[in-house]
């Protein structure tokens, strides 16, 4: 998890003006974090204390309502009502790399991915790019290849992932739904070498930086096996104190180093 949230850190100074290259500076004073983080932890909590996950996602972004969430969100983050809306964007993918670290089978990863993301991206593209990146971190966690986590996620999902980060980014634009994002994000991580290098090759494809490095993150942190430790300080130093409390408690449930 901490993987993904380095990601929307490192990436929320370049949602506003993309960049095409992977040489930028990791942290700046201005890194800081997102909706991308707040939804992730929340959905992090409702696994740890079984907790419904619609109810937890509004209660934290309602703890921290000024995160950076879509329109359509932040309408119904302010309404009583808890009904879905339909939404194929990729703030389902963001906020699920939870699953894929705290189950046990594929099955229960790609039902669980359903549910969390459901409660408001209930269009087939929202499921489905929830599952695509839940999978991504359960594969990558249990020591498959990353031909392997290619291979299930097309198989299952229709992703096409046999495009490579130098193809996709000469005509890659900003793109905030789950088919237009989800897949390059995910072979922002295939196309990878460590952590830092799945995150830089997210960004710089000039999208939704913050997104789809959160996204490459946290899977690229389950197949490499953690986060550098210095990444992990300059995290720990932007994140409030409840925030960091459901990280660590998440991390030792589950094995997570």
């Amino acid at each position: 998890m901490l993987g993904a949230i380095a990601g929307d850190i490192i990436g929320s100074v370049y949602e506003g003006r993309p960049i095409r290259t992977k040489d930028f500076p990791l942290f700046s004073e201005y890194s800081t974090f997102t909706d991308d983080t707040v939804l992730t932890v929340a959905v992090a909590d409702a696994i740890l204390n079984q907790r419904e996950y619609g109810a937890n996602i509004k209660s934290y972004g309602r703890r921290y309502p000024h995160a950076g969430y879509g329109g359509s969100f932040y309408r119904w983050l302010l309404t009583d009502e808890s009904r879905p809306y339909d939404s194929w964007g990729n703030g389902s993918a963001m906020r699920v790399s939870p699953v894929g670290f705290a189950f046990e089978s594929m099955e229960e990863v790609l039902r669980e991915a359903e549910k969390s993301a459901a409660v408001t991206h209930n269009h087939p593209e929202g499921i489905r790019g929830a599952q695509a990146v839940a999978l991504g971190v359960y594969l990558a966690r249990t020591g498959h290849s990353k031909e392997d986590i290619r291979g299930e996620i097309t198989t299952r999902l229709e992703y096409d992932l046999n495009r490579t980060v130098e193809g996709i980014r000469p005509g890659y634009r900003f793109d905030i739904s789950c088919q237009g994002s989800v897949p390059e994000s995910i072979i922002a991580f295939l196309d990878s070498v460590g952590v830092v290098d799945a995150i830089r090759n997210a960004i710089s494809l000039g999208g939704d930086s913050d997104t789809m490095a959160c996204i490459a993150g946290g899977i690229a942190e389950a197949f490499y096996g953690g986060v550098p430790e210095e990444m992990v300080a300059e995290v720990r130093r932007r994140l409030p104190k409840d925030l960091i409390q459901v990280v660590e408690a998440f991390q030792e449930r589950y094995g997570i180093q």
